[in-house]
């Protein structure tokens, strides 16, 4: 008689409790997670609800909506920040105004013949008594103009860049605890009111160091919008459905970037004189619409039951039953008896520091880490490099900036084929060789090109139109690789991630993409010095990269981990697939040797053989005991079969009748 769906279950359950005591002293996983029910989500409750239904795709258009409005906040500081073209109307003392320093922007004085604008260099600090500040932005005032942060006032503006990335940085670690011990649901609702408050304030400032303070908060809440709304996409998709929803999420925030320059001519029209202050709300008002997500975006329902919200998941479950039309409550594993036995018991939360007592999953973290730490700290060199070095940095808000966002589409575009036909770790593997190359390539350029110099003008010409074109084609490649890098270690992370400490996790990865990001500025800062070392160390750490993305599992098509157990059963395959009937022979425990030789006694390979009797094979064959696999919802019974990873022995004495 067969055994029933609620056997195997029963016999799991068993034997989860019997396990015995990780080695190497590292505390066991199964001591901080309480038993759970319904742990499969993506193989049994969510195929029992309907699937990727109705109610899913509700929701995830929802989160894209708010992607083109974050696109715009990030790629603000664009034009509320930008360095104008400055001419120096009337200086101290004429012919003798000019002293060595760090000025940012391209200055003309009118002390020439005839009166006429003479230019200098960009690598001046001047004295000047009154400014003419031309903006190419779009605008014709911002921050900068409004409060002459020219000369000696010019670092305040990158440290207005700074508060701003420091608070992103602050919000994805804060906001990621937030969303795995209060859930995600909260900290959207949240980050909204507060991005509407501090958002809406900073085109009220009325000096910089104001700006620059509401500005660390508005970055804050702006990461918990983007952590918890890429969190929540993740857990409403199916695997088949993770990485297309999710990128078209990274094309609407690169929408964003494109727009922006119309919304900032837009506002050059109004019949006001700040002009910036219009530019922020229009920002900022968007997310009004964001307000009825208090009613209509519910919480994650992988969330409530990893965490043990049994009593919120059964109505949730009832719900997404009903919107999506679907009566098959009771299938399998997923049905009301069951889950009314897990009501009584009360909800366990987890911290991301439990990531600590885990032996493989801490470390794929580290090195996702690391990744976009490098994607995007390189990623600025390369944008740095592609520019001409003469150049001010006014000049990236012009062709520049289209050419960057014109990047970011043809990345997104080439990711989905990429990661389609490689994997995530294979496409993430191919993109950092690329960026390292592109890296390495343009050092050497610039080692053996730059210090080569020739008497002859016309081969010197020759030489340094041929050096920028090798700069601007390996920088435009680096930037390509090194944004397909960030945007899939941030995705893999997502995915690899258990769902109690998804936000944590999430968090830790987003804030290393920060740090990367943080560098642009202190930089810009130091007025560019020690440029080339900073290149050197980030191409170096891509060297570093590709090595360690070996040790990263593949998680494509695999079911998202709930518990730790299930994050750190996460663990390396091979990039190449073995081929049908090939025998694995390295083991990942001693004892499953022994299983092994035990397989070669079954009573067909002693009959095949002819290495024992027909009574020896008929009295083996009368064993009533058979071992059975459960995996993702199947079940093989009458032979042994070795655990790999992700599975369970479950073992069922059946009656053969």
């Amino acid at each position: 008689m067969a055994a029933g769906p609620e056997r195997p279950v029963a016999e799991a359950q068993r034997q989860n409790r019997e396990q015995p005591p990780p080695e190497n002293s590292f505390m066991p996983l199964e001591q901080t997670q309480a038993p759970r029910l319904l742990p499969h989500v993506d193989g049994l409750v969510l195929p029992s609800l309907g699937g990727f239904g109705k109610h899913q795709k509700q929701l995830i258009v929802l989160t894209w909506i708010p992607a083109l409005f974050i696109g715009f906040s990030q790629f603000s500081d664009y034009f509320l920040l930008a360095q104008p073209k400055g001419t120096c109307v009337q200086p101290l003392v004429n012919g003798s105004n000019w002293t060595v320093g760090s000025l940012k922007l391209p200055v003309t004085t009118k002390n020439g013949d005839n009166g006429k604008p003479v230019p200098y260099s960009g690598g001046m600090e001047c004295e000047c008594k009154e400014w003419k500040l031309e903006l190419q932005t779009g605008l014709s005032q911002n921050v900068v103009t409004k409060w002459n942060l020219v000369c000696d006032s010019a670092w305040k503006v990158h440290i207005a860049k700074f508060s701003f990335l420091v608070g992103s940085i602050f919000g994805y670690l804060v906001m990621g605890v937030v969303a795995d011990w209060f859930g995600r649901q909260p900290v959207l609702i949240v980050s909204v009111l507060f991005m509407l408050v501090f958002g809406l304030s900073v085109a009220f400032s009325f000096n910089v160091t104001m700006f620059s303070t509401l500005r660390f908060f508005e970055g804050f809440c702006l990461a918990g919008l983007t952590l918890s709304l890429y969190v929540l996409r993740i857990e409403l998709c199916l695997p088949g459905w993770r990485f297309s929803m999710t990128m078209v999420a990274s094309f609407l925030m690169v929408g964003g970037q494109l727009v922006m320059p119309g919304v900032a001519a837009l506002c050059r029209d109004w019949p006001v004189q700040d002009d910036w202050q219009v530019l922020q709300i229009m920002i900022i008002c968007p997310f009004v619409l964001m307000l009825p997500y208090v009613w209509i975006f519910p919480e994650s329902l992988r969330w409530l039951l990893a965490t043990q919200h049994y009593r919120c998941s059964k109505a949730m479950m009832l719900r997404i039953a009903r919107k999506n039309q679907w009566e098959g409550l009771t299938v399998c594993c997923v049905s009301p008896p069951e889950l009314e036995h897990e009501l009584h018991k009360k909800p366990k939360r987890t911290c991301i520091i439990k990531m600590t007592s885990t032996r493989n999953f801490w470390k794929n973290i580290v090195v996702l880490c690391v990744n976009s730490l490098t994607g995007y700290g390189i990623h600025h060199c390369f944008a740095r490099s592609m520019m001409d070095p003469e150049a001010p940095v006014s000049a990236m808000f012009n062709a520049d900036y289209y050419t960057m966002a014109g990047i970011a589409v043809a990345t997104c575009l080439a990711l989905c084929p990429a990661v389609a036909f490689m994997g995530r770790r294979g496409g993430l593997l191919t993109f950092m060789i690329i960026t390292a190359l592109a890296s390495l390539l343009t050092d050497t350029r610039v080692l053996h090109l730059t210090h080569v110099k020739h008497t002859h003008t016309e081969i010197q010409f020759l030489r340094d139109t041929l050096n920028r074109k090798f700069s601007v084609a390996f920088s435009i490649i680096g930037m390509f690789s090194s944004h397909a890098v960030s945007t899939l270690s941030i995705f893999f992370c997502a995915e690899i991630t258990p769902t109690v400490i998804r936000g944590g996790g999430l968090g830790l990865v987003l804030a290393s993409a920060g740090f990367g990001m943080l560098t642009a500025p202190i930089m810009e800062l130091h007025n560019q010095k020690g440029y080339f070392l900073h290149h050197m160390i980030f191409a170096a750490c891509t060297l570093l990269c590709i090595i360690c993305l070996l040790l990263l599992p593949e998680p494509r098509n695999q079911p998202l981990p709930e518990s730790l157990v299930d994050g750190e059963s996460y663990t390396r395959q091979p990039l190449l697939t073995h081929r049908p009937g090939e025998q694995h022979l390295l083991l990942t425990k001693p004892g499953d040797r022994d299983l092994y030789s035990r397989v070669h006694d079954t009573p067909l390979r002693l009959t095949a053989t002819g290495g024992a009797t027909a009574a020896a094979a008929t009295a083996l064959a009368a064993v009533p005991t058979s071992y059975a696999y459960a995996t993702g919802g199947e079940v093989i019974s009458n032979s042994m079969v070795v655990n790999g990873v992700g599975g369970s022995f479950v073992a069922a004495n059946t009656d053969r009748g």
